[in-house]
């Protein structure tokens, strides 16, 4: 223990000189528009599709969704009411359907948890995510000041994968689902 405090006192005597970082008064400014829209915006910027819907309008997106395929991996979070079709491992599945912990308007971001299942999020080609309207926030600080309790893990969702690290040519798809359908539910 003598050696760790020996380092320490010298990390702290160099520092002590150096000026303090001057951060912000605030680092989020309140957005000018309304949060669903800029969200829905920020969505179809990042490549991905948005809808508003209700309970019925999201069913019939899922049943387009999966139409003529053999199943759908669920995540733990998604409802009964949206299990409408045989469940597959998501290794095998064309989609995946999660529920989200809320969405982000400012960069048009999905938070989904780990607890929900990461391989249902992450190895279908499709991905469905559905979220609640009222979990829609402005801002990403102001999404984690509301929330009572957070997993060990969250999944950050800002569009389809893609990737241009070979050659410089984007490529969709490769560390994820290459496409993200959005259903925010009124």
């Amino acid at each position: 223990m003598e050696v760790r405090a020996r380092i320490l006192a010298r990390i702290r005597k160099a520092l002590k000189e150096r000026p303090k970082a001057l951060l912000p008064e605030h680092p989020h400014l309140r957005l000018g528009e309304e949060p669903l829209d800029l969200f829905l915006r920020r969505l179809a910027e990042n490549g991905a599709e948005g809808h508003l819907l209700d309970g019925e309008g999201a069913v019939g997106l899922l049943k387009e969704l999966a139409q003529g395929l053999p199943g759908v991996a669920y995540g733990k979070g998604v409802p009964p009411s949206f299990r409408l079709f045989p469940e597959l491992a998501p290794e095998a599945a064309p989609l995946g359907v999660s529920w989200a912990l809320f969405a982000v308007a400012e960069t048009g971001t999905l938070a989904l948890s780990s607890e929900d299942g990461r391989k249902a999020q992450l190895l279908p080609p499709t991905h469905l995510v559905l979220v609640e309207r009222e979990r829609v926030y402005p801002t990403l600080l102001e999404a984690f000041s509301e929330q009572k309790a957070l997993p060990s893990a969250l999944g950050l969702h800002s569009g389809p994968s893609k990737s241009a690290d070979i050659g410089q040519v984007m490529v969709k798809g490769v560390h994820g689902p290459g496409r993200l359908v959005v259903a925010v539910l009124t």
